[in-house]
């Protein structure tokens, strides 16, 4: 435990020295904003109780089953609102609400397609994932197939996803504490980025669980709070609100119907198939089906999960139309130039500010900070055991791997991908995150969710079509997110992008199953009937559960 403290005392120096440096001019974009000392306040005693968190957590993280699942002894209750909390992130309470801030209705196309993702997770992947794997969703994909293929292709489609995901937590904390704190924007993203590893490093998940559930009470309870002083100013009436909002919006009546965000209607349903099917293809989501006892509790994890999140994006929608009426409006809120000050992300923010003052606004900026860094510790976890489990444990030492062996390796990955993440979150600052977010559900979609899907549901699934058709599904949705404009053209700076439309995913996502198809069937490898004939006992083991919990204890 002094290992602990003394690391604690020096990452905390970190960013104290790092905050003391940024106090210089400010040579970036925007003016930063008097240093809003509520809000530092709150945000510190939410740092301070969850390290306190962390130093419980950590004293309870003593084997690799503790690091990756808590030792699946997470409630049913407290998995859903931890997942909810992992899922209502900086793109949920930040991205949807300036979606639908910039575009009115077509800004819940989000919200949407984030919910109705569930459903598949619910009814086809919850039970058998509980029953069938143990620290991450290889573990399942690869249970009847050559291990080693399935859990490089595996890992790969994590660290990519992760990747994405990550972007656009970091731009959401880097732009959040730019404007609230005056600190500059590559100190705040380093910040965010020193707390993430603490959290990971030393608590493992059962830290990252309860930080995720204080975070999401907090955030309930902040967006409700938010919500409803947003339709006191209108009686309550939401016709009254929307009157209002047509009014004031730059774009009038067309804030009402569709086409103003998503104009074409390939990059439409590609945008809804990336939202929906890339929920259940989500690395640090599905990792969280393992942090309970059984099936049931996995079950009513999804159920609580979903009665949470359907409810909070109520809430979004509720909160957008708001801050088009008293943030829009209101010259407070923005720059010389006439732009929303922080960017059109903080335009919640904004608004916790317009409807609760400087009091709210230091709250619901402690909460936005929770947030981000629940997210991108559930997220890091997730990247760093696809590496010490997948890779490193079953890979490359086949199986022998003793746990102390492959927890060094993951607190090691933690710490890379800590760095990896400030970086990219310098490098896509101008990004709206809900955006970004989107990108990384197309991968999921594209390449775990076929795989997943394939390896439980299909007797015929092989080892060689599961990895080549993954990979393909992987390698078409990462080169097509790169040639489209959120890439080509917003990152690179090209004048035009190579891939026209919103999203890869009605290209890449079919692609990849009908390879995983076409290929297994062509397979007569010696190795494919051993994977054919496998499927009959994971089917047993997924609907049943039979043999699951030795496997867990083991």
């Amino acid at each position: 435990m002094s290992a602990l403290k003394r690391s604690l005392a020096a990452l905390t120096l970190l960013a104290a020295a790092g905050a003391a440096f940024a106090a210089g001019p400010d040579i970036g974009q925007a003016e930063r904003q008097p240093i809003n000392w509520t809000a530092i306040i709150m945000f510190t005693v939410f740092v301070l109780f969850t390290l306190y968190v962390t130093k419980w957590a950590a004293a309870k993280t003593r084997s690799a089953a503790d690091f990756y699942t808590a030792g699946g002894g997470i409630t049913g209750f407290q998995n859903g609102l931890a997942i909810a909390g992992d899922f209502m992130s900086a793109a949920s309470f930040l991205g949807i609400s300036a979606s639908v801030f910039l575009n009115g209705y077509d800004g819940l196309i989000y919200a949407i397609g984030f919910l109705v993702g569930w459903p598949v997770i619910t009814f086809l992947m919850a039970e058998r994932l509980r029953n069938l794997g143990r620290y991450t969703f290889a573990d399942v994909a690869a249970y009847r197939f050559k291990q080693a293929p399935v859990r490089v292709f595996a890992a790969s489609g994590t660290l990519v996803t992760v990747a994405f995901y990550l972007i656009a937590q970091m731009v959401g904390a880097g732009q959040l504490i730019k404007l609230l704190f005056g600190l500059e924007y590559w100190v705040a993203v380093v910040l965010v980025g020193v707390l993430m590893m603490v959290y990971v490093l030393f608590g493992g998940m059962t830290a990252t669980t309860w930080v995720q559930i204080i975070k999401a009470v907090m955030l309930l309870g902040g967006a409700s709070f938010m919500a409803i002083m947003v339709m006191a100013q209108f009686n309550f009436s939401p016709e009254a609100l929307f009157a209002k909002s047509v009014e004031v919006h730059a774009k009038k009546e067309a804030i009402m119907g569709p086409g103003t965000f998503i104009k074409d209607p390939i990059s439409a349903l590609s945008f809804g198939m990336a939202l929906m099917f890339g929920t259940a293809g989500l690395p640090h989501i599905l990792m969280r089906f393992f942090t309970v006892p059984s099936a049931k509790e996995a079950r009513k994890s999804v159920f609580w999960a979903t009665t949470w999140i359907g409810y909070f994006y109520i809430l979004t929608f509720i909160i957008g139309f708001g801050a088009i009426v008293l943030v829009g409006t209101n010259p407070e809120f923005k720059d010389g130039a006439g732009k929303l000050l922080g960017g059109t992300n903080m335009a919640a923010v904004h608004l916790a500010k317009a409807v609760g003052g400087n009091v709210f606004l230091g709250f619901i900026s402690a909460v936005a900070f929770a947030t981000i860094l629940a997210v991108v510790a559930g997220l890091t976890l997730s990247g760093a055991s696809a590496v010490s489990h997948d890779l490193y444990a079953t890979v490359i030492k086949k199986g022998k791997a003793t746990g102390a062996e492959e927890l060094k390796v993951s607190k090691m990955t933690t710490i890379a991908l800590g760095i990896v993440a400030v970086l990219l979150g310098i490098l896509f600052e101008k990004q709206n995150v809900a955006f970004m977010v989107s990108l990384a559900f197309a991968i999921a979609a594209s390449a775990n969710f076929p795989v997943l899907f394939m390896s439980v549901l299909w007797k015929d699934c092989t080892t060689r079509g599961a990895t080549v058709g993954g990979f393909i599904g992987l390698i078409t949705a990462l080169v097509m997110t790169v040639l489209s404009k959120s890439v080509w053209v917003d990152v690179f700076g090209y004048a035009d992008a190579i891939f026209p439309y919103a999203s890869p995913a009605i290209f890449s996502m079919p692609l990849a199953f009908v390879c995983i198809w076409v290929i297994s069937l062509v397979d007569n490898s010696a190795r494919a009937r051993i994977d054919r004939a496998g499927f009959e006992a994971q089917e047993l083991r997924s609907e049943t559960g039979i043999g699951a919990a030795a496997a867990s204890a083991h």
